[in-house]
């Protein structure tokens, strides 16, 4: 490696309900990622013109989000125009696949400061308006795959029946995420993080998402969501147990890490808060799609030489609530380092942004708690997944 690669600084914005009416729903997503990219060049004193690349991971990128974002934020928060950006869309983990391509570029020696970004209204922009009523996958994937894949909800249907992940076990897990992040909230776990976005005269500054008061009994009233006819007939071993409360919440958020090689940040007297360990991005069956995590754990603790036992902090996506479950069948790791802050349950799902959210939430807990070393993975559409360890500095 030319030059060691580390995250100097990682921000994201309180996470609104994606819907009209939620609290980010009157800003435009641009704008919503211009507020986070200046808060994180003003808290360090940074000169932008020495940012060398903006890598912004986004999955709708349709509408309001189809000009390359990161571009359009960069030039709206007025920040030099000889910076460039591109655009990642590696479904749910696009903002991790950026934080990997800005610490693989510096670790290349292609960049000196990158700034790894994500963003996504999904009020504003909703998600699948990107296909525009229209065919994704050709003639050669049907061929492939003659009885067509699943939408995430069968998945999960499928995940939580393979696993012997039952109801009362998914919601159980639901309501402990809601009450973690609460937790952290309440005692102010969340402040270094989080940047005020300030929307209809006012600054909103904590999370619309969280709901302290969540039961199972109330949980258990929710209907299951994607129960269907046709997919009961193909599917008998699913028990439809997959509901809106035990599953993410659909969001709107943006978040945004500071990145250079060590080198760089010791000339700027800057304090690198972590480096990296290892990498790893995964596939795996597209028809369950969303068990890549397991596959992509295994590897990156291989490439980093770990065990299990050795990693503080596990950022496992909470897409649905049997997908962290099923992982931890598989790994066996400690109940309590897996999303000890909540996750995408309590806190919520802005697609693009969620690998960056996911950092800045493990990279805070270390800090806050004294750990090592934290373990990020993330399932993706098409049957993904995206795996990062950094180490606390």
């Amino acid at each position: 490696m030319s030059d060691i690669p580390v995250i100097v600084d990682i921000v994201r914005t309180p996470l609104g309900r994606g819907k009209q009416g939620g609290q980010l729903s009157q800003v435009h997503p641009v704008d919503l990622l211009a507020t986070t990219l200046k808060a994180l060049v003003e808290r360090n004193d940074l000169d932008p013109a020495m940012v060398d690349d903006v890598i912004t991971g986004c999955v709708s990128q349709v509408g309001e989000q189809s000009a390359t974002p990161g571009r359009v934020a960069w030039l709206g928060a007025g920040f030099p125009a000889h910076v460039p950006s591109t655009t990642i869309d590696r479904k749910c983990g696009s903002s991790q696949q950026a934080i990997h391509f800005a610490a693989q570029g510096i670790a290349a020696g292609a960049y000196d400061i990158v700034i790894a970004a994500g963003v996504e209204s999904m009020s504003r922009v909703p998600m699948g308006s990107n296909r525009i009523g229209q065919d994704p996958y050709g003639q050669a994937m049907a061929e492939r795959f003659p009885q067509g894949l699943v939408q995430q909800g069968i998945s999960a249907e499928l995940i939580a029946a393979r696993w012997g992940i039952g109801r009362e076990e998914m919601d159980a897990y639901s309501v402990e995420s809601h009450s973690r992040a609460a937790a952290v909230r309440d005692a102010g776990g969340f402040d270094d993080e989080i940047i005020p976005v300030f929307a209809d005269g006012a600054s909103i500054v904590s999370d619309e998402t969280i709901r302290p008061g969540t039961s199972p009994d109330a949980l258990a009233q929710l209907k299951p969501a994607f129960e269907r006819p046709e997919f009961a007939q193909r599917f008998p071993e699913i028990r439809w147990s997959v509901t809106a409360g035990n599953a993410s919440q659909i969001s709107d958020g943006a978040a945004a890490a500071l990145l250079m090689s060590e080198r760089t940040a010791t000339r700027l007297g800057l304090r690198p808060r972590a480096r990296f360990v290892a990498f790893d991005v995964r596939g795996d069956d597209p028809l369950l799609m969303l068990t890549a995590p397991i596959p992509a754990t295994r590897r990156v603790l291989e490439k980093a030489d770990l065990r299990v036992e050795a990693i503080d902090h596990f950022e496992v996506n909470e897409a649905f609530a049997c997908v962290p479950l099923a992982w931890l069948k598989e790994l066996k790791a400690d109940p309590a380092r897996l999303n000890p802050r909540g996750g995408a349950i309590a806190l919520g799902h802005p697609l693009g942004a969620s690998g960056v959210r996911l950092m800045a939430t493990m990279l805070g807990a270390l800090e806050q708690g004294g750990g090592r070393f934290g373990l990020q993975t993330m399932c993706e559409a098409g049957g993904m997944a995206n795996a990062t360890i950094i180490e606390r500095l």
